[in-house]
C-alpha cells in the first residue's frame, strides 16, 4: 500500500479528522452535499495543487493537511536527490498549511518544501482521476502522453535531441543574419591586429628595451665607476698611490709577523686576507666588465627609435605598452572565434548532423507508437464492452504532421465508435456525457494497471452509468485494488459493494445547537451492520426497510463471492470522527 492515513484540520466543513488506510479498494460515499470529494480535494493539495484561502474552515487562521505514506523506491529515490531526511524507514509524510491570506507553506518529511517540490513527489505517489478526465483526453499533448506511458516509450532522449537541433538551427540563422556585422567586425580586429603586428612586442620585450636603454644612455658613467672603483681596489702607477689591495696585504703581513707572540692576531690576519681575496674578486670582475663596455649611439638610436615605437602604439591603443603584447593575443582569439562563428559551412553541417539526429530518434519513438497503438485500441475497446459499450471500438489513430515538433513525427489522436456500425470520430464529438464518462472510465483503468503510483484515486468517474455497468466497474477496481490501492468516490451501491473497505461521509450541524453555527463533515468507517445501512441508502430505498437492507446485503454477499480477496473487506482501521467545535 502507499498511503496510511490523511489528517485534516480546520479544512473547509472539517474541524478536525484523521482518517487511516488500508491496502485493496476503499470506497468513500455519503449523501449529495456531505463532501465525499473533501478528502480527494485535501489529498491533492497535500501533493502540489493550487493552493487558495477558501480551503480554510469560516473562523479559523489557517487549514493544515498532512498525508502520510509507505513511499516506494522511486519516491525514496527521490527525496534522497533532493536532500530531504528518509524518515522512518520507508516512511514518508508530508504536509501543506494554508493561512487566511492565501499564503501556504509546505514540508516533506518534517524539512520545509516548495510547492514543484510536493508537486513532483505526488506523481510518484498518486494517480487521479476525475469525472471529466476525458476533457483532458481532447488535449493532444494528454492523448500523446497516455500512449507514450502505455508504450513505455521514454521520449526524454528525443526532448533533448529537438533541442540541441534548434540550438544548432538558431546558432546558424544568428550567424546568417549577423554576416554583416560580423564582416565589420572582422574589419576591425583584421586592421588593428596587422598595426600591432608590425612592431611585433615580445611579451618580455618591454623590460628589455628598457633596461638596454638605461644601460647605454648612461655607458660612460658606468665605465667611470668601474674604472674608479679599479683604482681604488689596485692603486695606480704611482706609488705614492696605494690601493685598498696592497694596503690589506701589507696589513696582514704585519699581523701574521707577530701571531707567534700574540695569538689573537691570527683571527685578525685571517678576517683580511679574505677580505683581501674577495677585493681581488671585484677588481677581476670590473676589469671583464671595462673589456666589454663602450659607448654605442648607433645602438642607443635605435633603442630610442624602438621605444618610440612602443609608446606610439600605446597612446593609439589607449593602453599602457606593457598591455601590447596580451591585447594582440585577445584581438586573435577574437578574430579567430568571429571566423568561426562566420563559417556558414561548418555551422550548417552542425544542424544538418543535430537534425538527422533527432530524425533518427523520431523515426524509432514512431515505431514503437506505431506498435504500441493497436495494443492500447484493443485494451480499451475490450474495456468498452464491459462497460455497457457492446460492439463499441476505440483507436488510437497516428497522423503525420505537416512540419516535425519536439514530440516526434506524429500526431495521436483517440478515436471512438460508441456503437456497432458507427464510424470512429474524434472522442469530443461524442455527444452522451455517459458514453464519454464510460470512455475515460476504460482508458483510466486500462492505462493505470501500468502505471508507476501505487495510489490511484477514482472521483466520481462512474457518473452517467448504473445497473451492470456499475458491477463491472466496482469489479475492475476491485481487480486494480489487487495490486494497487485504490481509493473510489462513488454514489453506486454496485461500486462500493466491491470495496474491501468503506468509508461514509456525512455533513451534519455544528456542535452548538444554534443554526448559525454552520456544519461539519464527518467520516467514519462502514462496518458490519452500518456498512447494509449504507449500501441500502444508495439503492435508493428506505434505508430501515427490511426489503431493501436485504437487497444491500445481497449486493454485498454477491461481491464478496466475486473474488476472495473481499473476505478481508471489512476494514480494521477506521476513521476517528474528532469531536467537532463551533467554526
Amino acid at each position: 500500500m502507499s498511503l496510511r492515513h490523511l489528517t485534516l484540520r480546520d479544512f473547509v466543513i472539517v474541524p478536525a479528522l484523521d482518517v487511516a488506510l488500508n491496502a485493496g479498494f476503499t470506497a468513500l460515499t455519503g449523501e449529495t452535499g456531505a463532501g465525499k470529494s473533501i478528502l480527494v480535494d485535501a489529498l491533492q493539495l497535500a501533493l502540489g495543487a493550487r493552493g487558495d484561502a477558501i480551503w480554510v474552515r469560516e473562523g479559523a487562521p489557517r487549514c493544515e493537511i498532512s498525508a502520510g505514506f509507505d513511499a516506494p523506491p522511486a519516491a525514496a529515490q527521490w527525496c534522497a536527490e533532493q536532500g530531504f531526511d528518509a524518515g522512518d524507514g520507508d516512511a514518508l509524510l508530508v504536509r501543506r498549511a494554508i493561512d487566511r491570506a492565501g499564503k501556504s507553506r509546505a514540508w516533506i518529511n518534517g524539512a520545509p518544501a516548495t510547492v514543484a517540490q510536493l508537486r513532483a513527489l505526488g506523481e510518484l505517489l498518486v494517480d487521479i482521476h476525475g469525472q471529466h478526465d476525458w476533457q483532458a483526453l481532447t488535449r493532444p499533448a494528454s492523448v500523446r502522453g497516455l500512449l507514450d506511458a502505455y508504450g513505455r516509450i521514454d521520449t526524454a532522449p528525443l526532448a533533448a535531441a529537438w533541442r540541441t537541433w534548434q540550438a544548432a538551427g538558431q546558432a546558424l540563422d544568428a550567424a546568417q543574419t549577423a554576416q554583416q556585422r560580423l564582416g565589420e567586425e572582422r574589419e576591425r580586429l583584421l586592421w588593428q591586429i596587422g598595426e600591432t603586428e608590425k612592431l611585433a612586442p615580445g611579451m618580455q620585450e618591454w623590460p628589455d628595451l628598457n633596461l638596454r636603454h638605461a644601460r647605454l644612455s648612461n655607458a660612460q658613467g658606468l665605465i667611470d665607476a668601474a674604472q674608479t672603483t679599479v683604482q681604488a681596489i689596485e692603486g695606480g702607477d704611482d706609488e705614492s698611490s696605494g690601493g685598498a689591495l696592497p694596503l690589506l696585504a701589507q696589513a696582514a703581513a704585519a699581523l701574521s709577523a707577530q701571531q707567534h707572540i700574540e695569538p689573537e692576531f691570527a683571527d685578525a690576519a685571517s678576517v683580511l686576507e679574505s677580505c683581501t681575496a674577495q677585493l681581488r674578486d671585484v677588481s677581476h670582475g670590473l676589469h671583464a666588465y671595462l673589456g666589454r663596455a663602450e659607448t654605442d649611439p648607433e645602438q642607443l638610436a635605435a633603442l630610442d627609435e624602438r621605444l618610440a615605437q612602443w609608446l606610439g602604439l600605446a597612446r593609439r591603443w589607449r593602453l599602457a605598452p606593457e598591455q601590447l603584447p596580451a591585447q594582440l593575443a585577445q584581438w586573435q582569439g577574437e578574430l579567430a572565434q568571429l571566423d568561426a562563428q562566420a563559417d556558414l559551412a561548418v555551422l550548417q553541417a552542425q544542424a544538418q548532423a543535430a537534425q538527422q539526429a533527432w530524425l533518427a530518434l523520431a523515426r524509432q519513438i514512431s515505431a514503437a507508437r506505431g506498435q504500441a497503438a493497436p495494443r492500447l485500441s484493443a485494451a480499451v475497446t475490450a474495456a468498452m464492452q464491459q462497460l455497457g459499450m457492446a460492439g463499441g471500438r476505440f483507436k488510437v489513430a497516428l497522423a503525420a504532421q505537416d512540419k516535425p515538433a519536439a514530440h516526434g513525427l506524429e500526431g495521436v489522436q483517440f478515436l471512438v465508435a460508441p456503437h456497432p456500425g458507427a464510424m470512429p470520430r474524434p472522442l469530443e464529438r461524442i455527444a452522451s456525457g455517459g458514453e464519454l464518462s464510460r470512455l475515460a472510465l476504460a482508458i483510466a483503468v486500462t492505462t493505470s494497471e501500468l502505471g508507476q503510483a501505487p495510489t490511484l484515486v477514482f472521483d466520481e468517474v462512474d457518473a452517467g452509468i448504473g445497473g451492470a455497468v456499475a458491477a463491472t466497474v466496482g469489479h475492475m477496481l476491485q481487480r486494480l485494488g489487487h495490486d494497487r490501492q485504490v481509493l473510489c468516490v462513488t454514489h453506486l451501491a454496485q461500486v462500493a459493494a466491491c470495496a474491501d473497505h468503506h468509508f461514509v461521509v456525512d455533513k451534519r450541524p455544528g456542535a452548538d445547537s444554534d443554526a448559525s453555527c454552520g456544519v461539519v463533515s464527518t467520516v467514519q468507517a462502514a462496518l458490519a451492520d452500518a456498512r447494509v445501512t449504507e449500501i441500502a441508502r444508495m439503492l435508493g430505498g428506505d434505508a430501515a426497510s427490511p426489503i431493501t437492507r436485504a437487497h444491500a446485503a445481497q449486493f454485498l454477499a454477491q461481491a464478496a463471492q466475486t473474488t476472495p480477496a473481499a473476505k478481508n473487506r471489512h476494514d480494521r482501521h477506521g476513521a476517528r470522527d474528532l469531536q467537532e467545535t463551533r467554526p
